[in-house]
C-alpha cells in the first residue's frame, strides 16, 4: 500500500495509519460498544470518512455522550412509532435530557397510558428490524421539500440562524453547521421508512438500542417552552445499554419515589402546603419545626465559631435600592410586582403627593451594603462577614413550584464578607472549605465544583474585572482538590460563582452552596474603606448561600435520609414503650432522665396494643425505641430497638441515657 492511499489519525491517544476514506465504524469495527467517535472533539456518526491527522476517540454507549446519543437515537425510534399509530401527528422536537429522552407532537387527542405501553411495542418492532441512521447533508430547499408536511420543522428552519437563542432544543434540530436530515433506512430493501431533521449524530442502527427502553409518561408543553405559544403533547421515556441498567434505574425512580419529600412531608406531619396561603408558600409544622430549628440553630453555632456577625433587614424595600444594584433591570422577572404606597390624593382625586414602590426583597445583598455604608470602615475591620437567615421572596412561574425545593418563599442563610483584594483568595478559599465542612456535618459527602461565568448579554461591569474574579475562583476551585466542571454563561450579573454541586443518597446531584465573587455592586453602592496608607479604597464582596435556602436544604435533607433523620435532627428522639400500663411509671421515670439530659423523648401511653406500638415508631421513624417489661424494671434496664429492627437487651438505665447523649452530641446516628 502506497503513502498516498494512507492517512495518519491519533486514534485514542496513538498515532494509527488507515487508507484514504477510512470510516469510524471501519476502524472501531472490532469495538462493539462504540456508538459514535469523537473527532477533533466534535461527535460524528461512525459512517463518516476520518479526515488525514483528526484526533479520533471511540465513544462507548455507556459513556455520558454515548448514552445521550442513544437516547436521542430512541426518541426518533419512538417519534416514528408515534407517527404509524396517529399518521396525523406533527414533530415537534425530540433531544435527549439527564436520564432519557422526550419528544413533542402536535396531536389531536391526548396520548392515554394505554397508549404508551401500544407505542413501546411498536418501537421494540422498530428496533428488531434493524433500521440503520442515515445522516444526508441538504439544502434548506430540500430540507424544506423532504419537511414540507411538518409546520414545526419548517419553523424551526426558519430559525436556523438564531437557534442559540430561539428556544429549547432549536440547537438540536437546526444548530449551527450544515442542515441535515436523519433517514430510517430498511435494511433488507434499502428504503427510507421515516426521516427527521436533526444534527445527530446517531447510532449506527435501531438494534443497538435492544429492548432496554420505556416509556414513562406523558404531559402538557408549549412549543419551544413558550407559553404564548401552541399546547402540544410531550411523551418522555429513558433508555440504556443493558436490561439491567434500565431495571436499576426504574428501581432508583421507585426509591425516589417512596423518598418524595412532600410524601414524608404529610406522613412524618412535617410541613404542609395550605391553598390558602398560595403557591410556594410552606408551612412548618411543630415536628419540622424542630428539625429546622436544629438545623439553624448549628449552623449559628458554627458561623459564630467563624467569625460571623449577624444582622437582620426588613422584608421589603422602595425600588429604588434594587435600580441602584440592577435587580430591576437584570432580575425584575423574579421579583413580585411592586406595591404601590404612600400615595396622597385631594378630594379632586389629583395627586397632592406622589407614593413609592415597594418590592418585595429578593436579596438580601443589597440591604447588607446600606449596613457596610452606614459608617466610615478601616482596613483593620476587613474582613468582614455579615450572616443572616433573611426571608426572601421570588416570583417563581407556577409550572416550576415544586415542594420544599422551589418555593415562592425562603429563609436564605446569607451570607456577604467584605475583604481586600490582598484577601480575597485566602477569604475565598476559607470560605470554600467552611461550607464544605457544614455540609459533611449534615450528612452530605459527595462532591463536586461547577464554575460559573460570564453572561456575555445579561452582565454589569468592566471586563477586566470579571476576568480577575473568574480567574481567582478558579484557582480556589482547583486547589480544593474537587473536580470542578464549567458552567458558561451560568454566573449572576455581579460575579461569577462556584457552586457546590452535592450527591444525594440515590446519587442525585443538588446545588447546594454558592460563593459568588464580586467587585460590581461595591462599585454601583460607592462601598469604601481606609486602607493603611489613608486612601480610601473599594471593597472586594463575597455572597455565600450555605444551604441555598432553608427550606430547599429541608426538602434534600428529608429525600437523603428517606424521612429517618440522624438522632441529632430527629423531631422525636427517644420513644419508651412499656410492654404492659404496669410499666408506664418505670418508663416516665427513664424518659425524664433523658430530657432532663436535653433529648427529645416522649412515652407511648397510647392504648394500642404493644406490637402496634413498635410498628408505629417504625412508622415515624424513631431513632432509638427503648422498651421495659418487668425484667427490665427490677434490673434498672431498658432493651434498646434501633431503627432497622436490631435490639439490644438489659441494658442499664445510665448507660442508655449515656449512649443516647453521646449520639445526639457527637451527630453519629
Amino acid at each position: 500500500m502506497s503513502d498516498a492511499q494512507q492517512i495518519t489519525l491519533l486514534v485514542d491517544g496513538e498515532e494509527t495509519k488507515v487508507t484514504t476514506g477510512t470510516t469510524g465504524a471501519e476502524l472501531f469495527f472490532e469495538r462493539r460498544d462504540v456508538v459514535v467517535a469523537r473527532v477533533d472533539g466534535e461527535l460524528k456518526d461512525l459512517d463518516q470518512e476520518l479526515p488525514e491527522g483528526a484526533e479520533v476517540e471511540g465513544v462507548t454507549i455507556d459513556s455520558p455522550d454515548g448514552l445521550n446519543v442513544l437516547r436521542h437515537s430512541t426518541a426518533h425510534v419512538m417519534a416514528q412509532a408515534v407517527q404509524q399509530l396517529r399518521p396525523d401527528a406533527k414533530l415537534g422536537i425530540g433531544p435527549y435530557i439527564t436520564d432519557g429522552f422526550y419528544f413533542d407532537f402536535d396531536v389531536a387527542e391526548p396520548f392515554t397510558p394505554e397508549d404508551l405501553k401500544t407505542l413501546e411495542k411498536m418501537m421494540l418492532k422498530i428496533v428488531n428490524q434493524n433500521q440503520k441512521f442515515v445522516r444526508r447533508v441538504v439544502s434548506e430547499e430540500e430540507a424544506r421539500e423532504a419537511m414540507k408536511n411538518e409546520p414545526y420543522k419548517l419553523e424551526l428552519l426558519g430559525k436556523k440562524n438564531e437557534a442559540a437563542e430561539a428556544g429549547e432544543g432549536v440547537n438540536v434540530e437546526v444548530g449551527a453547521g450544515d442542515i441535515t436530515i436523519y433517514d430510517n433506512v430498511e435494511r433488507k430493501e434499502g428504503t427510507t421508512v421515516w426521516c427527521d431533521l436533526c444534527r445527530g449524530p446517531h447510532l449506527p442502527n435501531t438494534k443497538m438500542i435492544s429492548n432496554a427502553f420505556a416509556l414513562t409518561r406523558s404531559s402538557s408543553a408549549y412549543w419551544l417552552g413558550n407559553q404564548k405559544n401552541q399546547q402540544l403533547q410531550r411523551i418522555y421515556g429513558t433508555a440504556w445499554p443493558t436490561k439491567d441498567a434500565l431495571k436499576a434505574y426504574q428501581e432508583r425512580l421507585a426509591e425516589a419515589e417512596r423518598r418524595d419529600h412532600r410524601k414524608l412531608g404529610s406522613e412524618l406531619d412535617l410541613f404542609s402546603f395550605p391553598d390558602e396561603l398560595g403557591s410556594g408558600l410552606p408551612v412548618f409544622h411543630p415536628k419540622g419545626g424542630i428539625i429546622r430549628k436544629e438545623m439553624e440553630d448549628y449552623s449559628r453555632q458554627r458561623h459564630v465559631e467563624a467569625g460571623y456577625e449577624f444582622v437582620y433587614t426588613p422584608h421589603i424595600t422602595k425600588g429604588h435600592l434594587y435600580e441602584v444594584s440592577g435587580h430591576l433591570d437584570w432580575y425584575k422577572d423574579g421579583m413580585f410586582p411592586a406595591m404601590h404606597v404612600d400615595a396622597e390624593l385631594n378630594e379632586d382625586g389629583t395627586v397632592r403627593k406622589p407614593g413609592q414602590d415597594y418590592y418585595l426583597k429578593p436579596m438580601n445583598c443589597p440591604m447588607h451594603n446600606l449596613i457596610f455604608r452606614s459608617r466610615g470602615r478601616s482596613y483593620r475591620e476587613l474582613p468582614l462577614r455579615l450572616f443572616e437567615f433573611g426571608s426572601v421572596y421570588r416570583y417563581e412561574k407556577s409550572g416550576v413550584v415544586h415542594g420544599l425545593t422551589r418555593v415562592r418563599g425562603m429563609t436564605q442563610d446569607d451570607a456577604h464578607i467584605y475583604c481586600t483584594r490582598e484577601q480575597m483568595k485566602d477569604e475565598l478559599t476559607k470560605t470554600l472549605t467552611f461550607v464544605l465542612d457544614l455540609l459533611k456535618d449534615y450528612g452530605l459527602n459527595d462532591f463536586y465544583l461547577e464554575l460559573s461565568t460570564k453572561d456575555p448579554e445579561k452582565y454589569v461591569g468592566e471586563d477586566a474585572a470579571w476576568e480577575e474574579a473568574t480567574r481567582t475562583l478558579a484557582e480556589v476551585a482547583q486547589e480544593s482538590g474537587l473536580e470542578l466542571v464549567p458552567d458558561p454563561g451560568g454566573a449572576a450579573f455581579y460575579g461569577p460563582k462556584i457552586s457546590v454541586q452535592a450527591k444525594d443518597a440515590l446519587g442525585r446531584t443538588w446545588q447546594m452552596s454558592t460563593i459568588q465573587l464580586d467587585f460590581n455592586l461595591p462599585e454601583r453602592f460607592e462601598l469604601e474603606f481606609q486602607a493603611a496608607d489613608g486612601t480610601r479604597q473599594r471593597p472586594v464582596m463575597i455572597h455565600r448561600a450555605l444551604f441555598g435556602s432553608v427550606e430547599r436544604f429541608m426538602g434534600v435533607l428529608t429525600e437523603h435520609y428517606a424521612g429517618a433523620f440522624p438522632a441529632w435532627l430527629a423531631p422525636v428522639q427517644v420513644v419508651g414503650i412499656p410492654v404492659a400500663e404496669t410499666f408506664n411509671e418505670y418508663m416516665f421515670d427513664v424518659v425524664d432522665q433523658l430530657k432532663a439530659a436535653g433529648i427529645r423523648a416522649e412515652v407511648d401511653t397510647s392504648s394500642d396494643r404493644f406490637p402496634k406500638k413498635i410498628r408505629t415508631a417504625s412508622k415515624d421513624k424513631i431513632p432509638f425505641v427503648l422498651i421495659a417489661g418487668g425484667d427490665d424494671a427490677e434490673a434498672g434496664a431498658v432493651s434498646f430497638r434501633f431503627r432497622d429492627g436490631s435490639q439490644d437487651n438489659g441494658v442499664p438505665v445510665s448507660e442508655a441515657v449515656k449512649r443516647i447523649t453521646e449520639a445526639v452530641r457527637n451527630r453519629t446516628s
